[in-house]
């Protein structure tokens, strides 16, 4: 018999972990797996993470640099044949684990169940594509812009000048990049039961909730959220700011007696902590056993649930 595991996280390789549940149990989907730019040269597992934290943190960081994948080999160097068939060998990778885990994700989820998944906006596609290979049909792409981004690359006319090129302001400005200031959250759906009246009455699934707060349509665009600060025990390399998981969990799961909310990469667990603040149901998974205390303590420290409703009457 398959597990029903509620507001629980439970430990381990989320495309192990989900094979436990039971078909047709999850409402919904919001989660923010490893980019590939992590994923870039090593399999995306307990000991590689342990790795990467222990080198940032030994020099008083907290954070690591998600675009720039240490050791990878990709991160500099010549850009000739091999580097860009190591590139598309990778992004292939990346693209097959990904299908892996959204065919476990896609047997568990009902009718439809909304999935978001962020991701970069070089491989979103490719996220895309595995998801509706395993089942799932693309509805949208949800801009995240950033309060700010941080410029990357090659500035020419600096690399002219330590080389001793002449004229080298002639080059004042160009670039090997745009700066990036936004995410993007790839949107795919379940198949539908029929319409969306059938679904909603049997699952309670299939709508989205459009009013903005402000009086008007919400948009697929998300700005000016507000990133607060980061609790000092919080050492996860990559944390969503909560103002952001609320907006999403708002406008995708409904707040009813038999939503669930799944997601299987829980890092830090601002996602399940969202969910828990509209009174949803949670499950989480994480593969790194260090970060469920983190998760624990910052569900322990919340308390004012909202009410849910029932499917109908």
């Amino acid at each position: 018999m398959k597990k029903t595991p509620s507001n629980e996280v439970l430990v381990g390789d989320c495309r192990e972990v989900m094979k436990t549940l039971p078909e047709n149990y999850i409402s919904a989907c919001i989660t923010d797996p490893p980019y590939n730019y992590e994923f870039i040269g090593h399999k995306w597992d307990d000991s590689e993470i342990q790795r990467r934290l222990e080198r940032v943190n030994g020099k008083g960081n907290k954070t690591i640099v998600k675009n720039i994948p240490y050791g990878s080999g990709l991160a500099g160097g010549v850009r000739n044949e091999k580097w860009y068939q190591r590139n598309r060998n990778n992004t292939l990778d990346y693209e097959k684990w990904c299908f892996e885990w959204g065919e476990q994700l896609f047997r568990i989820c009902k009718p439809g169940a909304t999935v978001l998944v962020f991701n970069s906006t070089r491989t979103v596609a490719h996220v895309q594509v595995a998801l509706e290979s395993a089942g799932f049909y693309a509805r949208d792409i949800l801009v995240y812009k950033r309060s700010s981004g941080i410029p990357k690359g090659v500035n020419i006319k600096q690399q002219l000048e330590k080389k001793g090129y002449e004229n080298p302001e002639q080059w004042d400005g160009w670039h090997s990049c745009l700066r990036n200031e936004w995410e993007a959250i790839c949107v795919l759906q379940k198949p539908l039961v029929n319409n969306y009246l059938e679904t909603l009455q049997e699952y309670g699934t299939g709508l989205f909730y459009t009013k903005d707060g402000f009086g008007g349509f919400q948009s697929n665009i998300l700005e000016g959220i507000q990133r607060e600060k980061t609790e000092e025990f919080n050492v996860h390399c990559t944390v969503k700011p909560i103002a952001l998981m609320r907006k999403l969990v708002e406008i995708f799961v409904p707040r009813l007696e038999n939503s669930i909310l799944i997601d299987p990469f829980a890092g830090s667990g601002t996602t399940l902590l969202a969910a828990q603040e509209f009174g949803i149901r949670y499950v989480g998974i994480e593969i790194v056993p260090d970060y469920i205390e983190i998760i624990n303590k910052r569900l322990d420290s919340f308390s004012g649930i909202q009410g849910i409703l029932p499917l109908f009457q």
